[in-house]
């Protein structure tokens, strides 16, 4: 896959949201399983929603093998917008790691990373990406990764 050169602006992904009410748990913050909710989101924009409006192929066939989130700041209920910035850290010939952040202007709430491979729904069985899949993901790999 093609390393990019871009600055961190280019090649990260940005999906904004909203905090809803429904998201805070007792403690008064939003709860530890809606941030994977907030992950998926991203990732449902970033190679569905995003290609789609761009008239782009979406990206389908890939599941996510493994999660990992540490979170930093508890996210408190707010009126302005969040985000997930994603990006790619490492590509493979069928995975690819994904690095996230859940953060605000100035602060990082959650880092997280997800492992994704391709996978074929009609035999039940992992595959190979395919060159425009490659393509796809080089877009959003991280200089040096």
């Amino acid at each position: 896959m093609q390393q990019t050169d871009l600055p961190e602006a280019e090649y990260r992904h940005v999906y904004e949201f909203n905090i809803r009410f429904g998201d805070i748990d007792s403690q008064g913050h939003v709860n530890n399983v809606k941030f994977l909710g907030y992950l998926e989101d991203a990732r449902l924009e970033m190679f569905h929603g995003d290609p789609v409006r761009k008239g782009e192929k979406p990206v389908r066939g890939m599941v996510v093998s493994r999660h990992e989130i540490d979170y930093r700041l508890p996210l408190l209920p707010t009126v302005y917008p969040i985000r997930v910035e994603t990006w790619v850290t490492e590509a493979r010939a069928a995975s690819f790691k994904l690095a996230y952040e859940v953060r605000d202007d100035d602060n990082v709430y959650a880092e997280a990373t997800s492992t994704m491979v391709a996978f074929d729904p009609e035999t039940n069985r992992l595959r190979r990406f395919t060159a425009a899949e490659r393509e796809f993901v080089g877009r959003y790999l991280a200089p040096g990764a």
